[in-house]
């Protein structure tokens, strides 16, 4: 049987997952699942160069494994896994860093962004940041990395680490990553806020584990600072937000009919809000209940995290080896 193509992916271990990631990456995730060799992972190791709180690392991991596993991703058909339950991880990064040079580090639009946002937590583990990246990336021999615009550059400097050291030991054993291209046009989830994308510094996230009531409410006070005087007007960016939306949750024909009512100047943003939180919810209800009961089993999460962590274990462990055999850590 053909060897199916890697695809490796982090994920964030910080927040709840929103619409935004919902729609944007973890359905893709899903779908990736039935057709690659797809191993995940929640970067618990990552967090701590900007957020290094233990009391909340934990809660931040079991949240998010279980709204993930809600969610569709099954630990059958892929390696999920926690960052810090394969040790091995840490002894890639340390020997890549060896292949890794200051002033390139130094040069990394996250760190210079990071260090400017947190000028009292510059720490060494943000500075070697997309070392660590690589790491993740390399001791997997991915194929494929799904990355967004931001971690482009992370993603190009885990190539040039594996052709360098391809090149300093005169072998070609390191696997070259390539960003992943996803079907179809990328979705983009708008903000409530009028404006932007969703995300959650900026406050303005419809949550998959949010309630009934809390979506409802939240749609409510979305903006529309316009209403149409004239049929047929332009509609300014927080309205396209807003059909947006629609077309996305709700039927072709609902859609039509709004748009019908936009166009004659009928439309009542009431009942417009209230059908986009009414679909919202037939998307996120059944995600939120089955969050629930994953969360509260932690007997089946900690089942889920050893398997995965022992599948990832084989394979990183074997890949350690071999660049440590070139390296030349080996036997007398």
């Amino acid at each position: 049987m053909e060897k199916k193509p890697i695809v490796l992916s982090g994920i964030r271990s910080t927040g709840h997952l929103h619409l935004g990631n919902y729609y944007g990456a973890l359905r893709n995730f899903v779908e990736m699942q039935n057709d690659y060799d797809c191993r995940y992972f929640i970067a618990d190791y990552h967090s701590l160069t900007t957020q290094p709180d233990p009391s909340v690392l934990n809660p931040n991991v079991r949240s998010i494994l279980a709204e993930y596993l809600a969610a569709g991703m099954d630990p059958d058909k892929c390696t999920v896994y926690v960052q810090s339950d394969v040790p091995e991880t840490c002894e890639y990064y340390t020997l890549l860093n060896m292949h890794a040079y200051l002033g390139e580090l130094e040069k990394t639009v996250s760190f210079k962004d990071k260090a400017r946002k947190q000028p009292n937590n510059v720490n060494a583990g943000l500075l070697t940041y997309p070392v660590l990246m690589a790491a993740d990336i390399l001791q997997h021999k991915a194929n494929f990395v799904p990355v967004g615009k931001d971690q482009l550059q992370h993603l190009e400097m885990a190539r040039n680490f594996a052709q360098r050291i391809n090149h300093f030991y005169k072998a070609d054993f390191m696997v070259l990553p390539r960003p992943y291209e996803a079907k179809g046009e990328p979705i983009k989830i708008p903000g409530l806020d009028g404006s932007g994308k969703m995300g959650k510094s900026e406050g303005n996230c419809i949550y998959i584990n949010d309630d009934d009531q809390t979506v409802i409410k939240k749609f409510k006070k979305a903006v529309t600072d316009m209403t149409p005087t004239e049929p047929n007007s332009e509609m300014n960016e927080p309205i396209k937000n807003l059909f947006y939306f629609l077309k996305l949750v709700s039927a072709p024909e609902v859609y039509d009919q709004f748009l019908a009512a936009w166009n004659d100047c009928s439309i009542r943003y009431g009942d417009l809000k209230m059908q986009i939180a009414t679909d919202v919810l037939k998307v996120t209800a059944p995600i939120r209940e089955r969050y629930n009961e994953i969360y509260a089993d932690a007997d089946y999460l900690n089942k889920v995290r050893e398997q995965g962590a022992e599948k990832a274990r084989v394979e990183v462990r074997k890949n350690l080896d071999e660049l440590r055999q070139y390296m030349g850590f080996r036997k007398f």
